[in-house]
């Protein structure tokens, strides 16, 4: 049964990673008609496409090389362009599926594999905090880009995150990366002003 679970989740990202393409193409943020939202994929775009390139190169550097043996040279033709739609649709996940703002909930995203929803009465406390090194702590969720994280919330009761398996783990500290992390910090406590008051306990 943890097999196909596994599988399933598996062929759900690649789903999300195919989506992802198509909205970016469109230039339409996912989830995005319930509130504002806020990008953190802004500095990792040019390393992104430049591995992308290079990853077309190297496909057609194989298919050159293989080309006298074709039973060897399809099956690596295949990998490779799905190597390469996995960089492009990891960096289209990363654009398309942004933050998002409401007046209920912050839900934090990164690309196509981490969408995790904060009620707003459970934020304890929102500050910039930029970061480069982060250790793995029980409770805690890092969720770097380029090894940056630049926001840190503090929560008054733990929310439930799941992990690329589907594994729960209940968070109280969670640190992202939003590219103007001053101005989502702002609209995060603008918006706790006008919810209800932290839930504590």
């Amino acid at each position: 049964m943890k097999a196909v679970g596994l599988v399933r989740g598996l062929a759900a990202h690649e789903l999300r990673l195919l989506v992802s393409i198509a909205l970016w193409v469109a230039r339409r943020p996912h989830g995005a008609r319930s509130g504002r939202v806020f990008g953190y994929a802004r500095g990792q775009g040019a390393p992104m496409l430049g591995f992308a390139f290079v990853c077309v190169l190297e496909t057609i550097a194989m298919a050159v090389l293989l080309r006298p043996w074709p039973a060897i040279e399809r099956p690596v033709l295949v990998l490779d362009l799905y190597g390469v739609l996995q960089v492009v649709g990891m960096h289209a996940a990363s654009v398309s599926r942004p933050h998002v703002l409401d007046d209920t909930a912050l839900r934090i995203r990164r690309a196509a594999h981490v969408d995790l929803r904060v009620p707003l009465d459970v934020i304890a406390s929102v500050r910039r905090e930029m970061r480069y090194t982060h250790e793995k702590r029980e409770g805690e969720l890092d969720l770097a880009i380029g090894s940056q994280t630049t926001i840190t919330l503090e929560l008054t009761e733990p929310v439930r995150h799941f992990t690329f398996l589907g594994r729960p783990r209940d968070v109280r500290l969670v640190r992202f990366h939003a590219d103007e992390p001053d101005v989502l910090v702002r609209a995060i406590r603008e918006m706790r002003t006008l919810a209800p008051a932290p839930r504590t306990h």
